[in-house]
């Protein structure tokens, strides 16, 4: 069972990472907090795609006779198209903080709630 555990680690990590991820999101009321919280958890999902698109033995899928085995790149393509979109999304939502904190005086969720007259 220990064995089976440890062959497979960089699932476990990328369980945890997500884990840290979405309580940082939920639990954090500043929002920049909660922005590294969105970075950690999609940094798991980048593992995780990668962890399951790596074929062990495998190599690029190169037509020769020497080689049997393949792995499939487009798992590895998929993730650098991804990592581009987050570090716009992160550019943008750091971007929206600046503008909230200009406004409000503030980027603390609950004094946003109060500033806006939510409760």
């Amino acid at each position: 069972m220990l064995q089976v555990i440890l062959d497979h680690y960089n699932y476990w990590i990328a369980i945890f990472l997500m884990m840290v991820g979405f309580y940082t999101v939920v639990a954090r009321g500043n929002l920049v907090k909660k922005l590294v919280g969105l970075n950690i958890f999609q940094t798991s999902v980048f593992l995780l795609y990668i962890s399951m698109g790596k074929v062990t033995g495998g190599t690029a899928p190169i037509l020769d006779d020497r080689f049997q085995v393949y792995s499939n790149p487009i798992p590895h393509v998929l993730i650098l198209t991804a990592i581009v979109v987050g570090v716009a999304t992160t550019a943008l939502g750091l971007g929206l903080v600046v503008r909230i904190r200009e406004s409000y005086g503030t980027i603390e969720e609950d004094e946003l709630d109060l500033a806006d007259g939510e409760t």
